[in-house]
């Protein structure tokens, strides 16, 4: 039996004709419960007659308070409604743009791998830096131009680029360390600190850029590996879009057995292979010396068993690699320009993107690396 649902406006236009639950619900044919659970979270909203609450904010936002004051006969004579953006609401609302995105999406077809003699000793592994997709600079201030269009075609190409150069592994790990997404709502500022940001396109194109290009990575990968797990990490510029662009290629693959994608929550992120654990994180809520404590207690087991401990992390856009007792921490670097903030804040590093060798036995063995002008050099060889 389908669920009948009510928008607030209905509910509200009920309460108003008939007055009571009871008399509303019977208008509306639901249970009185339905529109008492909905009256008090309609009070959130603004909207409680009994407390000369009327003025109701927009989905997503919450009233944070009403101040109303009175004449000397009880009349309302002014009311000031504050309101705050909802951040549970957010989220929810963002899931129900991904649910519906994920119902139009038609998943991708399964194809054959290309037969060859695969390595099965070894993982190829490709990680991706802070890609910040929508995000805008321009060259004038800040060196080089940066938008949608040229993100995409940057990681597409490095991708490219670095697949080409793999061995022929069964397996292949694809890892986005976050901030994928450049803002995460429909402005554009960073979730917790309220930074503004310099933005290209709007939030429902820059999602879908972004899905895109994950969904390239995995198709490259596809060319060259028998199957593939994506790992995307939650960064503190995307900490739901991450999620939901996760779950959109959860979707996009489910009926493909070569590719798995991680729709964990988790800030901290866990792969194992072989003698070898890697724990994956942005790298915004724990600094790099707490890193080999969280290891060592969330997975006890694999730190005992494995050899080979590693930490992969962004968020600083630069490279760096710190070994601690039992285990080592690095960052990545990112193939996205320098925005303005950072321009003017004097940070500089290069681009560049990593696909790493590790031995099942024996750790990283090895690692390829490319930048767009790499990547664009071979590529143009190739066509040519």
């Amino acid at each position: 039996m389908t669920q009948v649902t009510y928008t607030d406006d209905e509910i509200i236009t009920a309460l108003r004709e008939h007055g009571s639950n009871r008399k509303a619900a019977k208008a509306l044919g639901c249970d009185p419960r339905t529109v008492e659970r909905r009256r008090k979270s309609l009070a959130a909203k603004g909207y409680s007659p009994d407390h000369d609450m009327t003025r109701t904010v927009p989905d997503g936002f919450k009233v944070k308070g009403v101040s109303t004051y009175y004449d000397e006969d009880g009349r309302v004579r002014g009311q000031w409604v504050k309101s705050s953006a909802d951040a549970e609401r957010r989220e929810a609302i963002i899931r129900e743009v991904i649910s519906v995105m994920a119902a139009d999406f038609k998943p991708i077809k399964p194809r054959k791998p290309v037969r060859r003699k695969w390595r099965d000793d070894i993982l190829s592994a490709y990680v991706i830096g802070d890609p910040h997709i929508g995000m805008r600079a321009w060259a004038e201030e800040c060196g080089a131009d940066w938008d949608l269009a040229i993100a995409q075609d940057a990681h597409r190409s490095v991708v490219h680029d670095l697949v080409e150069r793999s061995l022929p592994t069964r397996e292949a790990l694809i890892v986005n360390l976050g901030d994928l997404l450049h803002y995460d709502s429909m402005e554009a500022k960073t979730p917790r600190s309220g930074h503004m940001l310099d933005a290209d396109g709007r939030y429902n194109k820059m999602l879908k850029v972004a899905a895109e290009i994950m969904v390239q990575a995995v198709e490259s990968a596809l060319d060259h590996h028998q199957s593939v797990r994506v790992v995307n990490a939650i960064g503190n510029h995307d900490e739901t879009g991450s999620q939901a662009v996760a779950l959109a290629l959860s979707h996009r693959y489910h009926n493909n057995r070569r590719v798995t994608v991680d729709t964990s929550p988790a800030v901290f992120n866990y792969v194992r292979w072989g003698d070898n654990i890697i724990g994956i994180h942005h790298g915004h809520t724990c600094k790099a010396d707490k890193l080999p404590g969280v290891m060592a207690t969330d997975r006890a087991r694999d730190w005992g068993e494995c050899t080979h401990r590693y930490w992969w992390t962004g968020h600083v856009h630069h490279e760096s690699k710190r070994e601690f007792p039992g285990v080592t921490v690095e960052t990545f670097p990112s193939l996205a320009e320098r925005d303005a903030y950072a321009t003017a804040g004097g940070w500089r590093s290069r681009q560049g993107m990593y696909m790493l060798k590790i031995h099942n036995r024996g750790g990283e063995i090895g690692r390829e690396r490319s930048n767009p002008l790499i990547a664009g050099f071979r590529l143009a060889g190739e066509a040519a």
